[in-house]
C-alpha cells in the first residue's frame, strides 16, 4: 500500500500495492466459514444436485449485481459505507451506520469461532486425539459417565470445550481456556491488521490461497477412501421434488448472500482503496464465480471423508450384530461374515423370529448414517472431528482442518474490522492525532470485552442467538435500501455515467434490470418469507443436558420471553438508524426550510419598512 499526498498537501487514500492484493482479500472476506459447513449441508438435505439450481439461480439475479454495485460505488466515491451513503442522499446515512453496526456485531462472534478452532488446533497435536477416547473419573478407572452416555467427540465440544450449561437462562462462569483463545483470536486479527491494507495485504497471500491448497488435499485423500463414493453420491443425487418446497428457495438466496458478504461493508471499504479506472464489473464476476466454485469444491472432500466415516459407522454396527448372533445361537464366526450378514440375518428371522426380537440387535442402514451429517459447529466440531479419528495420521489430518478453517475465518474477519474502521475514519469521530493502530487496538479490545459473554457456560447458545439474528433480516433490509438508494436516488443514468467513467463501457442492460427490477424484488420477496417463516413459530433453541431422559440427543426448548425479546432487538437494532436518521435529516430539512422562509419575511418586512420612512 503506497501513500500519497495531493496537490494541496492532504495526504490521499492508501492504494492496494497491485490488484492481486484487492483480489485476493475481496475473494478471502467472501470465502468464509459458511463455504465449508453450511452450502454441502444445504446441498444434502435439498435434494442434492437439484439445489445448484436455485442457487445459481439466487447467484446471478441476487448475488452478482449487488456485488457489481458494491464494488462500484465504493471505487468511485472512495470513501466507507458511512460516507458512501451519505454522499448519495444525506437520507440514507443510516444505511452506512447499519453497516458499521452489523460488521461489529458480526465479528463478535465470529472471531468467537475462530477462538474454538484455536481451541482445537492446540489439542490436535496430541497423541491419541483427545476427543477420540473418554476421560478417566479422578483416581478410578471408569470412564466419565456423560461421555461414555454420549460419544467422547461430543464429550469434547459441550463439556471440555465450551462446559455447556443445561438451559440458556443458566449463566455459567467464565471458562477460562476460552478466554485465553478469545483473547488470542483477537490479537491476531490486530496484528494483521495492524496498519490497515498495508498489512492484510501481505497476509492474505497465505490466508487466502492456503485453504485452497488444503481443500486439495482432503480431496486427494479423500477419493482414496472407502465410502467416499457412497458419500458423494448422497450428495449430489438430485430430488428434484424437493423443489416444490419455498424454503428450499428461500435458504439458497440466503445462502448465495451472506456466503458474498453483502452488505456488511467491507467490500465496498476494500474497494475505495482502488484507482477509478478499474474494470469493477470483471472484479465482480471474477470473486462471486470464484466463491460459488469454492463452495461446490470444498462440498466434495467434506462428504468424500464424511461418506468414509458412515461406511465405517455401518460396518461397526453390523460388526456388534454379528457377534450378538454368534454368541446368541453359538454360531461360528466364519459363519456370519460381513459379506452374508443380511442373509443369515433374514435365515434367522425366519426360523427363529422371537428369539432375534429379544436381542434388540441395531439398525444398520447406510442411509441413516450418512443422514447424520449436520452444518455449522456441528459439522466442524463434532461430525468431521469424529470422521478424522478414523484416518490414518489422524494428528495431520485434525491440524490441516483447523489451520484451513482458522484462515478462512480470519481472511473473513479482515472485512468485518475494515467496515468498522473505515466509516469511523470517513466520519473521523476519531481525532486526526490518534495513530490508526491504536484505533484498531480499540476496536479490537471493545470487542474481546463484549465477546467474553460468549466464553461463558451458555455463550454457546448466545452466539447462535447473534448468528441468527445479526446475520440475517438486516443484511436483506440493509442491501434492499442499497439498491435503492443507488438506482433511485443517485440515479441509473448517474451510475451508468460512472461507470462509464471507470470501466470505459456502460453497464449492459442485464445489470441495469437486475438493479433496477429483479434484485430488489428477490429481495424484498425474501425478506417477507423469512419474517413470514419465523413469525409462525415460536424461537427454539437445542439444549445439551446430561439429566434430559433422550439423553444424548439434545433438549429442545423454548427461548424465555425474555430472551426472545434479546431475539427482536437484536434483529431491530442493527437497521434502527436507516429510519431514525431518515427522519432526523427530514426534520432539519423541515426547520432548516421554515427558518429561510421567516428569515426572507423579515428581511422583505425591514426592507418595506425602510423604504416607507
Amino acid at each position: 500500500m503506497g501513500k500519497t499526498v495531493d496537490s494541496n498537501g492532504m495526504e490521499e487514500r492508501p492504494k492496494w500495492d497491485n490488484k492481486v492484493q484487492y483480489l485476493l482479500t475481496c475473494i478471502g472476506f467472501a470465502v468464509g466459514l459458511g463455504n465449508v459447513w453450511r452450502f454441502p449441508y444445504l446441498c444434502q438435505i435439498y435434494g442434492g444436485g437439484a439445489f445448484l439450481i436455485p442457487y445459481l439461480i439466487a447467484l446471478v439475479f441476487e448475488g452478482l449485481p449487488l456485488l457489481y454495485l458494491e464494488m462500484a460505488i465504493g471505487q468511485r466515491l472512495r470513501m466507507g459505507s458511512i460516507g458512501v451513503w451519505n454522499s448519495i442522499s444525506p437520507f440514507l446515512g443510516g444505511v452506512g451506520i447499519a453497516s458499521m453496526v452489523v460488521s461489529f456485531l458480526v465479528g463478535l462472534f465470529y472471531n468467537t469461532i475462530l477462538a474454538w478452532v484455536l481451541w482445537y488446533f492446540f489439542h490436535s497435536f496430541q497423541e491419541p486425539l483427545p476427543w477420540s477416547q473418554c476421560p478417566l473419573i479422578d483416581n478410578s478407572t471408569a470412564y466419565k459417565k456423560e461421555c461414555v452416555d454420549s460419544t467422547p467427540v461430543n464429550y469434547f465440544w459441550y463439556r471440555q470445550t465450551l462446559n455447556i450449561t443445561p438451559d440458556i437462562e443458566i449463566s455459567g462462569s467464565l471458562q477460562w481456556w476460552m478466554v485465553i483463545c478469545l483473547a488470542t483470536a483477537w490479537c491476531v486479527v490486530y496484528i494483521c491488521f495492524i496498519r490497515g491494507i498495508e498489512t492484510i495485504g501481505k497476509v492474505v497471500y497465505l490466508t487466502a490461497t492456503f485453504p485452497y491448497l488444503v481443500l486439495t488435499i482432503f480431496l486427494i485423500q479423500g477419493l482414496t477412501l472407502p465410502g467416499a463414493t457412497d458419500g458423494l453420491i448422497y450428495l449430489f443425487t438430485p430430488d428434484w421434488n424437493v423443489l416444490k418446497n419455498p424454503q428450499v428457495w428461500l435458504d439458497a438466496a440466503t445462502q448465495i448472500f451472506f456466503s458474498l458478504s453483502l452488505a456488511f461493508g467491507g467490500l465496498i471499504a476494500f474497494s475505495s482503496y482502488n484507482p477509478q479506472k478499474n474494470n469493477c464489473e470483471r472484479d465482480a464476476v471474477l470473486v462471486g464465480v470464484i466463491n460459488s466454485v469454492t463452495s461446490i469444491y470444498a462440498a466434495i472432500p467434506i462428504f468424500s471423508i464424511l461418506g468414509f466415516k458412515a461406511t465405517n459407522n455401518y460396518n461397526s454396527c453390523r460388526m456388534s450384530n454379528i457377534l450378538t448372533l454368534t454368541n446368541y445361537f453359538e454360531i461360528g464366526d466364519q459363519n456370519i461374515t460381513q459379506d452374508n450378514y443380511k442373509q443369515m440375518l433374514e435365515y434367522l428371522n425366519s426360523r427363529r423370529p422371537d428369539e432375534v426380537a429379544k436381542l434388540e440387535l441395531r439398525s444398520c442402514i447406510l442411509q441413516n448414517f450418512l443422514d447424520q451429517s449436520a452444518s455449522g459447529t456441528g459439522l466442524a466440531f463434532i461430525v468431521f472431528t469424529e470422521a478424522v479419528i478414523e484416518l490414518p495420521g489422524s494428528q495431520v489430518w485434525a491440524v490441516l482442518f483447523f489451520v484451513m478453517l482458522f484462515s478462512l475465518g480470519l481472511s473473513s474477519m479482515f472485512g468485518n474490522i475494515e467496515g468498522i474502521l473505515t466509516p469511523l475514519r470517513d466520519l473521523q469521530l476519531v481525532p486526526k492525532w490518534i495513530p490508526n493502530e491504536i484505533v484498531t487496538a480499540g476496536v479490537c479490545l471493545i470487542s474481546f470485552l463484549v465477546a467474553l459473554v460468549f466464553t461463558m457456560g451458555s455463550g454457546n447458545y448466545w452466539l447462535e442467538i447473534f448468528n441468527n439474528c445479526v446475520g440475517s433480516t438486516p443484511l436483506l433490509i440493509i442491501a434492499f435500501f442499497e439498491l435503492i438508494g443507488v438506482i433511485y436516488f443517485h440515479g441509473m443514468q448517474k451510475f451508468s455515467d460512472d461507470i462509464l467513467f471507470m470501466t470505459g463501457k456502460r453497464p449492459n442492460i442485464f445489470w441495469r434490470v437486475c438493479w433496477r427490477f429483479i434484485s430488489p424484488l428477490y429481495l424484498l420477496v425474501v425478506l417477507l418469507a423469512y419474517v413470514i417463516i419465523q413469525a409462525q413459530q415460536h424461537p427454539q433453541y437445542s439444549a445439551w443436558n446430561p439429566d434430559y431422559v433422550l439423553f444424548p440427543e439434545t433438549e429442545t426448548k423454548n427461548y424465555p420471553d425474555w430472551v426472545f425479546a434479546i431475539l427482536v432487538i437484536l434483529s431491530v437494532l442493527p437497521v434502527i438508524s436507516i429510519p431514525l436518521v431518515a427522519s432526523y435529516r427530514l426534520i432539519c430539512c423541515g426547520l432548516n426550510r421554515n427558518s429561510s422562509m421567516r428569515s426572507g419575511t423579515n428581511a422583505y418586512i425591514n426592507s418595506g419598512y425602510e423604504i416607507e420612512t
